[in-house]
């Protein structure tokens, strides 16, 4: 039976259903329901109602965020490093040789070879910073953590254990989080060396004192490199190997990077003359059974 009635109003054609009423009947309900919600402080693009023919103006641009620094933003939401290998050439102790007992491993610029032994290693110059967050305290920055890095050279050595290099320690290095949980290494931009994506390694210890046990890691793992920048050093001489070994590789066919560096792909800026700044921001966990990366 048809309605005569809807809302209390009289249908113009109560022998009709409720969508033939007529564009009159219709504009009557958009501007009683407009008033509804106008009551509830509600809009109407929201409700689906726009599509009738009500204009509204265009919401006004969101206000700037704060500049971020590269590290801060990448990776900042992305939860827990993931834990990996620390390599054959950790120097922590864990596989011969421990630079970590050595005094004058805490230092920012790692280089140059220290105590004993000398030389520099030459490259593109890179400063790699890192963010270190404290998951289990709510993502707060780790202050007082110490975060100890190591890569490969030019050549695609690695100091302490490599046939020329064998007698230095350089591209090896510790430095301790500030109150914004960053640690920064003056360093130079290391090779790509046969079957793995260029990277850098680090292992993030609960504070300075604990670095000389390599089984007191909170965190071990790899930062990845971007591709473009490292093609673009790579094309530098000196880096000619490089080219070579990366040829036919692909962050994702890594064998650490599988997800292709989901939360490990390091942020660059700069160029090949000034030298490049790879940034990242780690999450650490502390509630999680950390493998050490072994």
């Amino acid at each position: 039976m048809p309605h005569k009635q809807y809302q209390g109003r009289p249908l113009p054609r109560p022998d009709e259903e409720l969508v033939d009423q007529g564009l009159g009947f219709d504009l009557g309900t958009l501007m009683g329901r407009r008033r509804m919600l106008k009551a509830l402080g509600l809009g109407i693009t929201g409700m689906g109602l726009s599509s009738c023919g009500a204009s509204s103006s265009p919401a006004p641009p969101a206000a700037p965020s704060a500049a971020l620094t590269p590290a801060e933003a990448v990776a900042s939401a992305n939860g827990e490093i993931p834990d990996e290998t620390a390599g054959p050439y950790p120097g922590d102790g864990s596989n011969g040789p421990n630079v970590l007992d050595d005094s004058g491993i805490v230092r920012g610029d790692i280089r140059s070879s220290f105590g004993e032994t000398s030389g520099t290693a030459e490259g593109v110059p890179m400063t790699l910073e890192l963010v270190i967050q404290d998951l289990a305290g709510g993502g707060k920055p780790f202050a007082g953590v110490a975060v100890y890095v190591w890569h490969c050279d030019r050549e695609g050595r690695y100091s302490l254990y490599s046939d020329g290099a064998q007698d230095q320690n350089y591209l090896r290095g510790v430095q301790i989080a500030d109150a914004a949980g960053r640690v920064r290494f003056t360093s130079i931009f290391p090779a790509c060396y046969a079957g793995r994506w260029p990277h850098i390694h680090f292992e993030v210890y609960p504070d300075q004192g604990s670095i000389t046990d390599a089984g007191n890691t909170i965190a071990t793992s790899q930062v990845a490199l971007p591709d473009d920048v490292s093609r673009q050093v790579y094309a530098q001489s000196g880096y000619e190997q490089s080219i070579r070994n990366m040829s036919g590789l692909s962050l994702r066919g890594d064998n650490v990077f599988r997800d292709g560096g989901a939360n490990q792909l390091g942020a660059a800026t700069g160029n090949v003359t000034n030298g490049y700044t790879i940034s990242l921001t780690v999450g650490v966990d502390t509630t999680t059974t950390s493998r050490g990366g072994r």
